[in-house]
């Protein structure tokens, strides 16, 4: 529902002027504008409902009515309505139409669902993800090339490039490339939990694995939980799958507990998303107290928790692990290479029960056959080398002296942490501002952009309104005088 723009308020105004008549609100449109008609029309009728002007139990025009008052396509009216009933606006009567089902949201809920929460995907940096551009990327998820251990990398490339010619036919295994799933499975039994190899499915990377997951558990119209701050795809994917994203706060202290509890008592996910380890973009990690007690509630309440773990290499050992305390009874555990050898290979992993797992791999051949086997054998190469070990230790090190000076810079240039990270490659930092519509992360990142600077405001990880203004600083920049000149600019 991402695509439904700035009508968290009740007292916002329509974005046009609405005409009641007795037969039906006349929507005014305008074709020109760059929002949709869609958007123009879902927009209006929420403001309706929320101003009681459309009551519960209200009948809906027909679709063919609505088209033809509105001289629109009856192709528009279906998409609305869609949306709509997603949203729990409207409901469909089989014979009888479409009705008013609720006409007033909780505000923390109508900013959950409708805030116009922008990603890195949505807006004019899509370069956070090439890391084709001139920008210095600051924002970005990756880390530099020489910071992975280019030699390593580009061994491993070569090693599987001379793949076999009788594996040039076919598609390959389902779940993927046998001899990574066997490394994988001994590899996390050593060191955390006891797993066989045909309980990993291969990915393309981990948004590949969370959009499996989600093609799997739920439907339109499912409740998904988050943390809030979370990844910015991942909120912008559970819109996509027609799913309601309800934030859990997160923070420096963990999650908020209490909260999720009493949202449990209002509504019960079909999964929750669990950033455990180093999360993104906070960079703290779960104790484990409320990992054991977050177990609880999923049993408690009967829901997923699907753990992305993608950072566990890069955070000290003992860390808590959801999975490893849960043997797989009510948690997924989502992995990926892109932090500790490359983003470019696309490779990830997702370990989750048998009976689930069969599901999986079932909608992954549905949605894209298989993944790539170069790819998955250039992984292997790469984390089996004698070197990688001294890689990873390297890279650890490289990070922990970066994030402290980098915390230290933003502090001369006037920003605050609003979390102490125990690890990893992000800093997330900013001013003790409330933002406005005319001072805010966005406004700042797009001043940044024409400067040169690729930010990630807080905007692209929150569905709840910020009470400051902060940004995701990627580590690996830390000696950048063009950075912290801007934000010297940008305090005055």
């Amino acid at each position: 529902m991402n695509q439904v723009k700035k009508i968290v308020d009740d007292s916002l105004e329509p974005p046009h002027p609405v005409k009641i008549n007795t037969a039906w609100p006349l929507l005014s449109l305008e074709r020109s504008r760059r929002v949709s008609l869609v958007e123009q029309i879902v927009t209006a009728i929420i403001v309706l409902i929320n101003r009681l002007e459309l009551r519960i139990g209200t009948k809906m025009p027909s679709v063919r009515e609505l088209a033809k008052c509105n001289s629109i396509s009856t192709f528009t009216v279906v998409e609305s309505y869609e949306r709509l009933m997603t949203a729990g606006f409207i409901s469909s009567r089989r014979g009888s139409g479409y009705f008013v089902v609720r006409n007033e949201l909780p505000k923390q809920q109508q900013q959950t669902i409708f805030k116009a929460t922008p990603t890195a995907i949505d807006t004019l940096t899509p370069d956070l993800y090439t890391g084709v551009s001139g920008a210095l990327p600051v924002g970005s998820g990756w880390l530099p090339p020489e910071w992975y251990g280019e030699a390593t990398i580009l061994k491993a490339v070569r090693h599987a490039m001379q793949i076999p010619a009788n594996r040039l036919r076919g598609y390959g295994h389902p779940l993927g490339f046998p001899t990574l799933r066997q490394y994988l499975a001994a590899t996390l039994t050593d060191k955390l939990y006891a797993v066989d190899a045909d309980q990993i499915l291969l990915t393309h990377g981990a948004t590949h694995a969370f959009d499996l997951i989600l093609r799997t558990l739920t439907k339109p119209g499912d409740t998904v939980f988050v943390e809030d701050p979370s990844y910015s795809n991942l909120l912008s994917l559970i819109r996509h799958h027609g799913c309601i994203p309800v934030g859990v706060p997160r923070n420096d202290a963990g999650l908020d507990m209490d909260f999720l509890y009493r949202q449990l008592q209002l509504t019960t996910p079909k999964v929750m998303f669990i950033n455990t380890v180093l999360q993104n973009p906070l960079g703290t990690s779960l104790s484990p107290a409320q990992a054991h007690r977050l177990l609880g509630l999923a049993d408690r309440f009967d829901f997923w928790l699907a753990e992305d773990d993608i950072y566990r290499e890069l955070a000290a050992p003992g860390e808590a692990s959801l999975a490893a305390m849960d043997g797989f009874q009510r948690v997924i555990r989502i992995s990926s290479f892109s932090k500790t050898l490359s983003p470019v290979f696309r490779v990830g992993s997702i370990s989750a029960p048998d009976s689930l797992l069969n599901e999986l791999v079932r909608v992954k051949m549905l949605a894209g056959l298989t993944t790539s086997e170069i790819n998955e054998r250039a992984v292997y190469h790469a984390i089996s080398a004698r070197h990688y070990p001294h890689m990873l230790e390297h890279l650890i090190l490289k990070l922990e002296i970066g994030r402290e000076r980098m915390i230290q810079k933003l502090a001369e240039a006037g920003l605050t942490p609003i979390a102490r990270p125990r690890g990893g490659m992000f800093i997330s930092s900013g001013w003790i501002l409330e933002p406005s519509e005319q001072w805010n992360g966005k406004v700042v990142a797009d001043l940044a952009l024409k400067a040169g600077i690729l930010l990630s405001p807080n905007e692209f990880f929150m569905l709840r309104q910020s009470d400051s203004i902060w940004f995701r600083f990627n580590v690996a920049y830390v000696d950048s005088p063009l950075l912290y000149d801007f934000l010297r600019s940008i305090r005055r």
